[in-house]
């Protein structure tokens, strides 16, 4: 009984600073309460996550506040047109001391790695990242190479009708699990932004709420948040209108699927329940389906305005 009461008292603990790790994201990210819960979400989902929008409005300020807040080691690259595979896995170089070639790993080597300006750099280093954000390892020079436990690829994208930018390939923009945009803050936000301190200052100084461990102890709590019957009935309806026609030229996969779940459970835990409603599945579906899907040419909308008009078509359970 004593075991099983301690485990409770803990498990409560690592809530709080969770709830204390949201209020400490809105105090650097102002005016962003639903993005910051939804980069939250997909970290406690286990996935990757894509940031895209228009330069200055914090995507870069965001995506280290949350390797912070949550205690993980750091990386960043600045993605260039120039930038290579090996800049990103490292290389193995001859060290005459040794006699022998020793492997020097790159920054993709963290726990977070901030992929800045992704769609900067070549297909070839884009696609560099495939290997490490499904099955969390690199092959290098024929050797493969675990990454530490937990990994994140938070990416960072620029509008794709601007210069220098290469569209991210299907195959990569599946392996995120969700895909947010900032927008710009609104007049009281940005009021705030112009007379508070310098965000990058701020970040700096922001101390860990979490460690790895509680990470992955809250992971493991995610997936045990339970989907009812109807609530899988649901989510197959979305799926299946997906793949009707009406709303896309090609349908959401299985993968997807999965994702959407665990994304819906990691909103319903953030809320506090056990068990996942059809307002989560609603609250993520534009985050996590969206960027995987093209709309009919015909449809006159982007993806999200179109994910919504196809949750306003499928019935409620």
């Amino acid at each position: 009984m004593v075991e099983k009461f301690c485990v409770k008292v803990s498990d409560m603990q690592v809530k709080e600073k969770l709830q204390t790790l949201l209020n400490q994201l809105n105090t650097v990210i102002v005016g962003k309460p639903a993005q910051v819960q939804d980069c939250v979400a997909c970290l406690l989902a286990g996935g990757h996550l894509l940031i895209e929008d228009v330069p200055g409005v914090g995507k870069t300020t965001l995506a280290h506040a949350l390797s912070r807040s949550f205690g993980l080691q750091f990386s960043r690259v600045q993605f260039t047109a120039d930038l290579m595979p090996s800049d990103l896995s490292g290389v193995s170089i001859y060290e005459r001391q040794k006699e022998s070639f020793v492997f020097h790993p790159g920054p993709v080597f963290a726990q977070v790695l901030l992929a800045d300006e992704i769609n900067r750099a070549s297909p070839r280093t884009q696609s560099a990242l495939l290997e490490a954000m499904e099955e969390k390892q690199v092959t290098v020079e024929g050797e493969t190479r675990q990454l530490p436990v937990p990994f994140f690829v938070i990416a960072t994208q620029n509008p794709h009708d601007q210069l220098g930018t290469y569209a991210l390939p299907e195959s990569q923009l599946d392996r995120f699990h969700m895909r947010i945009s900032l927008g710009y803050p609104d007049r009281a936000a940005e009021r705030e932004l112009f007379k508070g301190s310098d965000r990058r200052d701020m970040v700096d100084k922001l101390p860990a709420m979490l460690v790895p461990h509680d990470l992955l102890e809250l992971q493991q709590q995610v997936t045990q948040v339970h989907a009812a019957e109807p609530l899988l009935n649901y989510l197959q309806d979305l799926i299946a209108a997906s793949r009707s026609g009406r709303w896309f030229l090609q349908g959401l996969s299985p993968r997807a699927g999965i994702a959407i779940m665990r994304a819906a459970k990691a909103q319903a835990f953030l809320s506090n329940r056990d068990y996942v409603a059809p307002d989560d599945i609603a609250a993520v579906l534009p985050q996590t389906a969206a960027h995987r899907l093209i709309p009919v040419s015909d449809a006159g909308r982007g993806a999200v305005e179109q994910v919504r008009a196809m949750l306003d078509a499928v019935t409620l359970p």
